[in-house]
């Protein structure tokens, strides 16, 4: 790859930024692509109005108006296209069903509660901070042992796990801290004498029923199952001398998006003059969509927990004029966030709208 240099630049990325200058990196491929960095004279953000689609937003979640008791009518989708949807439940009480997903994988973030996942492969407890990716056509029912709030990724296609590379086969978590499902006899629910089984193909549904518990599994074998992943499980990688890419904390990938978790690290301590938020980009190549779990925000003013921003593509992202500020003197982060992003543009869905933050645009203007 032949690397060109004009004009005033640094010679290490994200390090010594001329004063007076901001950094921005243009990038292809999610990061992993050819790329420019561009310096300019006032940051990329710094917009007076946006009209048209691609403004960046945010919605609050915590307002969700849904029910509690029932599994289909309390999950509420924000943003979707063919490969993706991204919804969010409440659940409360147990399931009086059963539940398959026929159009793809699911990959539930336990963001609040506790309780138990039965599934064709056997049990599971689930508790706050947990990944359950559940693979497409698995029969399973929630049985919530305290009010639990789950984001929820629906992929079309199969959701797998990223290679390390020269980080080698332990770098981000060891495989063996995954866990699976433990078989035990399951039991239908209570007072139920034929039992219902709702499967979703084609985002419409349809009801098979048995005389029995449908999660009858005596043995099983194989490499395809329901998996469990803990966020306090997650080793992030950090580096001490310069800011990396948010690409270096995947967790899961499919061929059209790669989910990312933020955890609490070291920030870049070992050079005063290396960045320590991320570097405002043009992620050109991904809508960005960020669920934020737990913790104080660093890179964002105006975010609490439990609400959700997306930034589509085509519009620079990067932190707050604000955030820059209070951020200079920090040495560590004290953030869980959940990062979808999305190969192929997103569409922002009805219940969006009732949640959003109208003026999150504007948090970038001094």
């Amino acid at each position: 790859m032949i690397v060109f240099n004009k004009g005033s630049t640094t010679r290490q990325a994200h390090v010594g930024i001329p004063s007076g200058l901001y950094e921005e990196e243009y990038g292809r491929d999610g990061f992993y692509g050819r790329y420019a960095h561009l310096y300019r004279t006032a940051p990329p953000v710094a917009w007076s109005r946006i009209e048209g689609s691609l403004r960046p937003r945010s919605f609050d979640l915590n307002q969700q108006q849904s029910s509690e008791e029932d599994f289909g009518a309390s999950r509420r989708l924000y943003l979707s296209n063919a490969d993706l949807r991204i919804e969010f439940a409440v659940l409360g009480t147990a399931m009086r069903y059963y539940f398959r997903n026929a159009d793809g994988d699911e990959l539930f973030f336990v963001h609040e509660g506790g309780g138990r996942l039965e599934t064709d492969f056997g049990v599971l407890t689930y508790e706050v901070g947990d990944y359950l990716l559940i693979p497409r056509g698995t029969v399973y029912r929630l049985l919530p042992q305290q009010r639990s709030r789950f984001l929820i990724i629906e992929s079309r296609g199969e959701l797998g796990f990223p290679e390390r590379g020269l980080l080698g086969q332990q770098a981000l978590y060891d495989p063996a801290v995954l866990r699976v499902p433990e078989l035990e006899e399951m039991q239908p629910p209570a007072g139920i004498t034929e039992c219902e089984i709702k499967i979703k193909r084609g985002g419409e549904m349809s009801s098979v029923f048995y005389p029995h518990c449908p999660l009858n599994t005596v043995g099983w074998k194989g490499t395809l199952t329901v998996w469990q992943l803990n966020v306090r499980d997650i080793r992030p990688i950090s580096c001490d001398r310069a800011h990396l890419p948010p690409s270096v904390h995947t967790t899961f990938v499919t061929p059209a998006f790669i989910v990312c978790t933020f955890l609490p690290r070291p920030l870049e301590n070992g050079d005063p003059e290396a960045l320590k938020v991320p570097f405002f980009h043009s992620n050109i190549d991904y809508d960005e969509v960020l669920f934020y779990h737990a913790g104080d925000f660093f890179s964002r003013v105006g975010i609490d927990t439990g609400m959700l921003s997306f930034h589509p593509q085509g519009i620079q992202h990067g932190p707050q004029p604000q955030a820059l500020a209070r951020n200079r003197k920090l040495t560590h982060t004290d953030e869980t966030a959940v990062m979808i992003d999305s190969r192929n543009p997103l569409q922002v869905a009805a219940d969006a709208d009732v949640v959003e933050n109208k003026d999150y645009w504007r948090s970038w203007q001094s």
